[in-house]
């Protein structure tokens, strides 16, 4: 048995209350959460991520804005010793070398985005320069809200899907 089907089968063996603990690690939307547990137990991890997918393609607004208030800004670690929040600073990490303009830029883009947008300024951080973050911040800035929230839920699914991936390997 390889490891990702070790992982596989661990996740399918959790009791439901487990299994969405765990996803919510990966994305804390509770809708989402509730229907890939409630698809256990999957014969393969690509019906996992399929149905994962399928989950995050139909999130309702409110359930992304719930998923997004798990995150912290970028530029600001999370906090804690959670798989979340280290997945979160790991996913940060090319803000480790980020100096003192380049945090201060991001601040205020940040709180630009949030004043625009009513919510945090979500990006697939992971393999991205600081540079990188602050520009796709501003460039995010000239958005309509709807063009914006299409935007964030392929962010949103970037990211949870690597979550999962993670999760079982």
């Amino acid at each position: 048995m390889t490891a990702d089907e070790r992982g596989l089968a661990a996740f399918n063996a959790l009791d439901l209350r487990a299994a969405e603990g765990e996803l919510r690690a990966c994305c804390a939307s509770r809708a989402w959460a509730d229907e890939v547990a409630a698809g256990r137990p999957y014969p393969d991890r690509a019906a996992l991520l399929t149905r994962a997918d399928d989950a995050l393609g139909g999130l309702a607004w409110p359930d992304i804005l719930e998923a997004l208030d798990a995150h912290p800004r970028i530029g600001e670690p999370a906090e804690g010793d959670g798989r979340e929040a280290t997945w979160s600073r790991r996913e940060q990490s090319g803000m480790d070398s980020a100096d003192d303009a380049t945090r201060a830029a991001l601040a205020e883009a940040n709180r630009a985005y949030e004043r625009r947008f009513g919510h945090v300024f979500l990006i697939f951080a992971s393999n991205r320069t600081d540079a990188e973050m602050l520009a796709a911040a501003r460039e995010r800035l000239g958005n309509d809200e709807e063009s914006e929230r299409e935007v964030v839920r392929g962010e949103l699914r970037k990211i949870t899907i690597l979550r999962l991936e993670r999760l079982l390997s």
